[in-house]
């Protein structure tokens, strides 16, 4: 019987979400032992860098390197940090069940965000939570804040932050206790990455045994919405790089597709909301409305800002 081995980065996380597949692979009643590689990426490596300025791939060239020369038979990553457009061979083979989508606004003292003090610091490394926060509070201060998610709670702790923003499927999987959350940011307000929640499961597109393996812990309503997403994402040049959020829910069988794209600042915003039974059509009929709005202009000075 063939070994499976899956690589992953060698947080905390990462481990954990692995393993969770591997845990759903088993419960499928599938034998095949499986072995855990840990692979350690630049992302992981650097951090004296925003993440806008290290790349889509940071956190996955290393590891999809080795699933090309066949070192590893497949890898497990948080989907918001797998880029459009994978290496040539390489495909997203399946998406499991997704966790919950939000954001997790942590302050000191539990002090909720409208009643922070003007001049807070906020960190976090995402330009979508920097435009949103500007947007609602333009006289706090965002600082860029980097390291795992305990990293980030210590520094909060420690009073380099007033506050802080974490996704709450990381706060959640790693097991923490949901008190630290001083408050979920709706999401109608304050709109999540796109694929935010969502575990990929990266393979070759020749492994067919993987292919059926992974079939059978594809969750199919999570797979429609993200892959609604990231066909959004799509229509954007550079998109990964700009104040982009939203999320796609399917409801009786249809897709809603939330979008906003925000200038630098968060002093411009523009949002749209679309319903279709395609994807690829909603995507498309959701951006070319957010176009005609003026989000290239804004993804346009977004870019500039960070080349600056």
């Amino acid at each position: 019987m063939r070994e499976l081995i899956v690589g992953t980065r060698k947080s905390k996380l990462a481990l954990i979400q692995t393993n969770r597949v591997i845990d759903m692979i088993k419960k499928a009643g599938i034998p095949n032992p499986i072995k855990i590689k840990e692979i350690e990426t630049r992302g992981d490596k650097v951090l004296s860098l925003p993440l806008t300025k290290l790349g889509g791939n940071a956190f996955l060239q290393e590891i999809e390197t080795q699933l090309i020369v066949r070192e590893i038979d497949f890898a497990v990553h948080s989907l918001k940090d797998v880029p459009l457009q994978l290496p040539p061979g390489l495909m997203i083979a399946s998406i499991p069940e997704r966790e919950d989508f939000r954001d997790a606004f942590l302050a000191n003292h539990h002090v909720k965000l409208r009643d922070l003090p003007s001049g807070a610091v906020i960190g976090t490394s995402s330009l979508r939570r920097s435009a949103q926060l500007l947007a609602q509070r333009p006289d706090l201060q965002v600082k860029w804040i980097r390291g795992s998610i305990d990293s980030r709670i210590e520094q909060l702790n420690n009073g380099d932050f007033d506050a802080i923003i974490l996704a709450v499927a990381g706060i959640k999987r790693l097991g923490l206790a949901e008190d630290l959350i001083t408050e979920y940011l709706s999401p109608e307000s304050f709109m999540p990455a796109f694929g935010q929640g969502a575990l990929a499961i990266e393979c070759r597109t020749d492994d067919q045994e993987l292919h059926d393996i992974f079939r059978q812990i594809t969750d199919l309503e999570s797979e429609r919405a993200v892959f609604t997403e990231r066909l959004f994402l799509n229509q954007f040049d550079d998109g990964e790089k700009a104040a982009i959020g939203g999320y796609a829910l399917i409801e009786a069988d249809e897709i809603i597709l939330h979008s906003t794209i925000l200038s630098f600042d968060g002093k411009k915003t523009i949002d749209y909301r679309g319903a279709g039974k395609d994807p690829q059509k909603l995507a498309q009929s959701v951006a070319n409305q957010l176009k005609k709005q003026g989000a290239l202009d804004l993804i346009q000075s977004t870019r500039a800002e960070l080349n600056r």
